[in-house]
Parts: C-alpha cells; sequence; structure tokens
C-alpha cells in the first residue's frame, strides 16, 4: 500500500524486484501510480481514486491470496538483499508461526523498535510526551518498546509492526483479512498479532531478514490528522479489545482511558506547533 511516496517507493520496489508484487496506490495524486506502470510493468496495480487508508489498501491486496504467504512491506521500506529468501525459509521450517516480523532499523542503522509488548497506561503516559522527556529510559516506555531485547535472536512477542510484516495463508483465512471497518490507520497489525495469538499461532521476530524503514514519510504529509487518526485508533483499539485487557489495566484507570488518550494527542500537537519538535519527537511510529 502506497500514499504519496512515489520516490521511496521507486527503492521499495527494487529491493523486492523478481518477487509477485502487488501496489495498491491510495489515490496520491504524486504521480506515483505513473511511476510504477512505467517503471515497473511486471507489478500488479490497483490505482484507487480514493483513499481507503492502510488497511483497506492492504486488503485489496491480500483478497484472492494464492501464495502461501503474504509480506505487507511499507512503500518508504526496502529489504536487503536475500533477505525475503531467508524469511520465506523461516517461515517453512516454522509452521505454527502465523505472523512473522523481521528486524526492522532505521536509514542510520539503528534499531526500530518493531516488536513491542501490548501497551499499558503507564506506557502511554510516558511515550512521546513531555514526561518521557523528564524521564528517558523510564520502564514503562522501555518495556512497550522492548528496549531491553537486543534484536538479534528469534523471539516469540506481542505484536510486530505492519510496515513489515508476513502473514501465512492459513492463519489469515483463520483469522481474517485487517479490520478496516474499525482501523483506517495505525493499530491494525497489534490487532491483526493479537487475533492471531488467540488463534493460537505464534507471532514471531525473525532478525535474519533485514528491512531498512525511513518511518513516517507517507504520514509526513498530513502530520496532525496521523496523530488524531492514530489516538482514534487506539481508543478503538481498547474498545474492540477492553476484555484482554481488563486484566492489564487497573478498574480505576480505566475509565480514563479515552480523556488519557486524547488528551496525550492534544500534548503532542501543541508541543509541535508551540516548539516546532523535530518529526522524530512526534510522531507516531508504526
Amino acid at each position: 500500500m502506497s500514499w504519496r511516496a512515489k520516490d521511496d517507493l521507486r527503492e521499495c520496489l527494487k529491493s523486492v524486484r523478481g518477487w509477485e508484487t502487488v501496489v495498491v496506490d491510495n489515490a496520491s495524486g504524486d504521480g506515483s501510480a505513473e511511476m510504477v506502470a512505467s517503471e515497473f510493468p511486471e507489478v500488479k496495480l490497483i490505482a484507487l481514486s480514493e483513499n481507503t487508508g492502510f488497511s483497506g489498501g492492504n486488503n485489496l491486496a491480500l483478497e484472492g491470496l494464492d501464495a502461501d504467504y503474504a509480506l505487507l512491506l511499507n512503500s518508504d521500506a526496502t529489504v536487503e538483499p536475500g533477505g525475503l529468501e531467508r524469511l520465506l525459509a523461516f517461515a517453512d521450517a516454522t509452521p505454527d508461526a502465523g505472523i512473522i516480523g523481521p528486524k526492522v532499523i532505521n536509514p542510520d542503522g539503528s534499531i526500530q523498535y518493531s516488536c513491542r509488548r501490548w501497551p499499558t497506561f503507564a506506557a502511554g503516559m510516558f511515550r512521546n510526551v513531555w514526561l518521557g522527556r523528564l524521564f528517558p529510559g523510564n520502564k514503562p516506555a522501555s518495556d512497550y518498546l522492548m528496549q531491553d531485547f537486543d534484536h538479534a535472536s528469534v523471539r516469540d512477542v506481542n505484536w510486530v509492526s505492519g510496515c513489515a510484516l508476513l502473514i501465512r495463508k492459513t492463519c489469515l483465512e483463520q483469522i481474517g483479512l485487517l479490520d478496516a471497518e474499525t482501523f483506517f490507520m495505525y493499530c491494525e497489525d497489534m490487532d491483526w498479532s493479537l487475533r492471531a495469538h488467540q488463534g493460537n499461532w505464534r507471532v514471531v521476530f525473525f532478525p535474519g531478514c533485514v528491512v531498512t524503514h525511513a518511518i513516517g514519510k507517507s504520514s509526513d504529509n498530513a502530520a496532525e490528522r496521523m496523530i488524531r487518526e492514530h489516538s482514534r485508533s487506539m481508543w478503538r483499539f481498547w474498545k474492540k479489545h477492553r476484555a484482554f485487557f481488563a486484566d492489564k489495566v487497573p478498574a480505576l484507570l480505566q475509565p480514563f482511558v479515552w480523556s488519557g488518550i486524547w488528551l496525550r494527542a492534544y500534548v503532542r500537537i501543541a508541543k509541535r506547533r508551540l516548539t516546532g519538535v523535530g518529526k522524530r519527537d512526534w510522531r507516531p511510529k508504526k
């Protein structure tokens, strides 16, 4: 799925050339669809006239899947040479893994925290807001991001980011497509991973395939809207899976989840407007 990321999309497609690829262009209007058609004629292109969101766009590519696996890959991500071969070999050797996340790094080579634990109320209080600046390295946010994990070994995890996510066809057939009705953008990967766990599938981090992700190239085009969309999705995720999280969020705090999510959103927006803080400080991470 791609939206207004033509130059990044070109590099993404170069990195997976030779593999069966589908590009869903979510009404980018920046020449992305035309570029794919002219430079990558072997790619199946679905050019939409309106933006259907991350879930809706990816679902169009996933419908009628006739391969054993599907890899969701953001348009601002590239796969290292040989990475897909290693990822598929691992998937073949691990038949109980329904969802597998490769190792994701930033363009400077640092770790991007693409496998995570379930979110908590405390993590939300510290992540991407002023409390996090006051208490760098705080335990709630660090635990959520799995910063105690060196990302160098195979590991079962709670969930993996949709920026680069392999799903097994048999898992997809059991748990269904991304929930496009609930999640326009953000949290659909967390929801998918939770549904996989509930279907008795493993969700696994695999470092043998490395993906470089220039995070947020598309969402940068509508920054404040994306902060609001992220918050809306977090609230919908909480409502959908409230029973699952009942023992993870203290009962006294549960009535404040909605207000906490939206207070956090508007603190981030205000911080951005008032201080001109850099993109990497405010952007919701995939």
